[in-house]
């Protein structure tokens, strides 16, 4: 949790000051513009630029969701293993079922996976537990229960890390971006309530900021929402998949007692 931590602030850090040098050198460049004042943008670069200090919140936010999918992408991937996470549950089930304990470990430790790491507890604490030929079958069988459940406690986090940020930055994208578009609109109102004929370059930058805004709320949002959704699933699936193989891992040696 303290990693998890510590990765959050650095990477709002980062987000920010990439933000910031973004907006200020690359959406700020004065080639964007017809005027040294920055009011009339040439281009969709420049136009971004009168978003606002709002750009930036949302620029940052959309880089930490990327960062955050990127990073579920590759641990989701890490906690699958090496191959077919199906055909080493069948491997598992055959060489325990021949009572192979060292070739099981093996296969654990070649899988690498987080099913793999749960289900090599396991079969350590049974194997511990087989030369004491005085103790209770039932209490090894605890015993392993227990060893697997330990291991479930540690692995199981790991995989759910990081995805409650992604749904709240989904969120929170929406209503920074919301807030960009009404400070936008207020702007254009205030344009509109001059006396006279409306500045029509007022008008244009606040209309501007106001759709530029809702753009970046709704892509943090949409991005965030679905990776949120991929990598809750692929977990879940993991998940089930762990759960599958304990119980056949506790049945096999029930079975042996």
């Amino acid at each position: 949790m303290k990693k998890s931590g510590a990765f959050a602030a650095i990477l709002i850090i980062v987000a920010l000051l990439a933000s910031i040098i973004v907006f200020v050198f690359v959406l700020g460049n004065p080639g964007n513009f017809k005027t040294p004042e920055k009011t009339s943008p040439v281009n969709l670069l420049g136009a971004a630029y009168l978003g606002g200090f709002v750009i930036v919140a949302l620029m940052a936010i959309s880089i930490m969701v990327i960062t955050y999918t990127i990073e579920r992408w590759l641990s989701t991937n890490k906690a699958k293993g090496k191959g077919s996470i199906e055909t080493f549950l069948k491997q598992v089930q055959l060489t325990l079922r021949d009572g192979n304990i060292d070739e099981t470990i093996a296969l654990c430790d070649k899988q690498k996976g987080s099913i793999a790491n749960i289900l090599r507890q396991g079969l350590e604490r049974y194997q511990l537990l087989a030369i004491d030929k005085a103790m209770d079958p039932e209490k090894k069988l605890q015993e392993v229960k227990n060893a697997i459940e330990e291991a479930m406690g540690l692995e199981l986090p790991l995989l759910n890390t990081n995805l409650s940020a992604l749904a709240t930055l989904a969120s929170v994208s929406v209503l920074v971006g919301l807030f960009g578009t009404v400070t936008g609109m207020i702007k254009s109102f205030q344009a509109l309530a001059t006396a006279g004929t409306p500045n029509a370059a007022e008008l244009s930058a606040g209309i501007s900021e106001a759709l530029f805004n809702t753009a970046g709320g709704l892509f943090g949002a949409i991005v965030g929402t679905i990776s949120y959704n991929f990598f809750l699933t692929k977990v879940g699936n993991i998940t089930y998949m762990i759960d599958e193989a304990t119980y056949n891992l506790l049945a096999i040696i029930a079975l042996k007692k």
